[in-house]
């Protein structure tokens, strides 16, 4: 017998595109590290780093099995607007690939962790885990730091990026929403809930991402949940 927790098909669908997130994080990371990495050093950190999202996938697929459910058929729904993210965000240098790793992926990540907020406690536990970013703050932030203070103006370039993440982050979640409700139900509860809410939950978005930019020494710019 398998495991039918409320809100089963929200419940699949987190799985599934945290799941296809984390597995994409191993790949572009892995990439990353053999590409733009400007030293052995720095290629070992960054690959620790995707050997870590390597396994938050293990730990969602195997939630996904004890479901019943196929992770492949659960993953299937989120490839395309990951995969077009990832070709709208392809790093040019090492830089803008910490940058990347750390604000661009952490901004859609929390959106994720809004959604856990509202399944069971088991599941909720295992999301947190997966989307604990502590390793990664750590590396691009001291990486990204240093080279700000040997070259300021970079800050500038950075932050401009980050800007670009987030819009294209924002715009394919909006496109996962819309294709999947039972998903976008999660962020408002299984029942909805009102506009103070969701304004609380998008001040809170909006928080963590000027943290992550404050951390990096970049200039948050506009908010990026304030039309």
């Amino acid at each position: 017998m398998t495991d039918t927790p409320p809100g089963r098909d929200g419940l699949v669908d987190l799985l599934g595109v945290l799941a296809y997130a984390e597995l994409t994080a191993f790949l572009r990371l892995a990439e990353d590290a053999a590409r733009l990495a400007p030293t052995l050093t720095d290629r070992a950190a960054l690959s620790d780093l995707a050997a870590t999202e390597y396994a938050h996938f293990r730990l969602l697929r195997d939630r996904l099995t004890a479901l019943g459910v196929d992770p492949e058929q659960a993953m299937a729904p989120f490839v395309a607007a990951f995969d077009d993210w990832h070709v709208q965000t392809t790093p040019s240098d090492w830089l803008e690939a910490l940058v990347k790793a750390y604000v661009g992926t952490g901004i859609a990540l929390d959106f994720y962790r809004e959604a856990a907020r509202h399944v069971d406690e088991a599941d909720r536990a295992l999301v947190d885990e997966v989307l604990a970013d502590e390793s990664t703050s750590e590396f691009a932030v001291e990486r990204v730091r240093a080279a700000l203070r040997e070259n300021p103006k970079a800050g500038g370039r950075l932050a401009l990026w980050a800007r670009r993440l987030v819009g294209e982050a924002l715009s394919q979640g909006q496109r996962v929403a819309a294709a999947r409700p039972e998903l976008a139900a999660l962020l408002v509860g299984q029942d909805g809930e009102d506009l103070a809410e969701i304004s609380r939950m998008f001040a809170r978005l909006t928080e963590a991402h000027g943290k992550r930019m404050s951390a990096l020494g970049l200039t948050p710019g506009p908010e990026p949940f304030v039309s």
